[in-house]
């Protein structure tokens, strides 16, 4: 499984006021898009997340987002390993996503660009 890159998620107050630091720092547009009440920018190498606490609260347990090529390679490598498959692989906006809780307990998402 190759690894094409990771995203760091921030979770914030205001969605509005964050983005024009963010999209300075990383030099980028956000691109915006809404999931489960969740109200998220992506910008660069940043997934800034704001909305309701109690669905803030769930997704400040996944450490990261991993970008891969394939999804299902990345959930039969990661059962494989003894990862637990928490939830997916999920259609999203973007593509696929899994949630996947890693043997010492660390939470990730694996994403891939696949419709």
């Amino acid at each position: 499984m190759e690894i094409l890159g990771a995203s760091l998620r921030i979770c914030v107050d205001d969605l509005e006021a964050a983005i024009p630091f963010y999209e300075r720092l990383a030099d980028g547009r956000a691109l915006r898009f809404e999931r489960g009440g969740v109200q998220v920018a992506a910008i660069g190498s940043f997934l800034l997340m704001s909305g309701p606490e109690a669905e803030l609260e769930v997704l400040r347990k996944v450490a990261a987002t991993i970008a891969v090529q394939d999804v299902d390679e990345a959930h039969r490598l990661l059962t494989g390993l003894g990862a637990h498959i928490l939830a997916g692989p999920v259609p999203t906006p973007g593509g696929r996503n899994l949630l996947a809780m890693h043997p010492d307990g660390a939470v990730f998402e694996y994403v891939d660009q696949q419709g």
